[in-house]
């Protein structure tokens, strides 16, 4: 073997070799950097994240539940009104199928036209008062949201979020900070 050909074969054995050492050192070091960033709380090269469940603010949030007594205590006669006159109908109808086979053919077109008016009138009053109330609810929750935010920000201010994200698929239980907007919004 050459000289020249002795040296190649040199260098291409260092190569293989600092390629190997390389290798070796960056399997052990991957454990550990994985560890430290498992350890870190909410941090992910550098970037501070938070996450936020709307649905929770909404549903277990003192204003929420103050809004929600406040619009079911408003609607309220008027769902017992409802539920008096589907009752009142449902009566009727019984009646109806009761005495239907004994009526005459003028009083049986009339009970049945009565009853289609009930319940047209019933779906009716029903339907009023769904949108009714599914207005006063967006109304009144839209500004519990609009606080919400006011809240979010505030604590990422405070606690140096560089990101919060809200309703995501699937969120790790360290970077929820749903809690603590439910805290400063029941401060308020």
């Amino acid at each position: 073997m050459n000289n020249t050909s002795n040296q190649s074969f040199i260098l291409r054995k260092l190569q293989a070799m600092l390629v190997a050492a390389t290798l070796t050192s960056s399997i052990a070091v991957v454990p550990a950097v994985i560890a430290q960033e498992a350890e870190a709380p909410v941090t992910a090269n550098g970037i501070k994240i938070g996450f936020v469940n709307t649905e929770k603010i909404l549903r277990d949030s003192k204003p929420a539940q103050e809004a929600q007594e406040k619009i079911e205590g408003e609607f309220g006669k008027r769902d017992e009104e409802l539920q008096a006159l589907a009752e009142t109908l449902r009566t009727k109808y019984l009646d109806f199928e009761k005495n239907a086979p004994v009526m005459s053919d003028a009083d049986r077109t009339k009970a049945q036209r009565e009853l289609t008016d009930l319940d047209t009138d019933l779906q009716r009053k029903r339907r009023e008062f769904q949108e009714d109330f599914n207005r006063r609810r967006n109304d009144a929750f839209s500004t519990i949201v609009e606080k919400a935010n006011i809240a979010i920000h505030e604590l990422a201010a405070e606690e140096a979020y560089d990101l919060i994200l809200q309703d995501a698929v699937t969120v790790s239980e360290r970077i929820d900070i749903t809690d603590k907007v439910i805290e400063v919004l029941d401060k308020k």
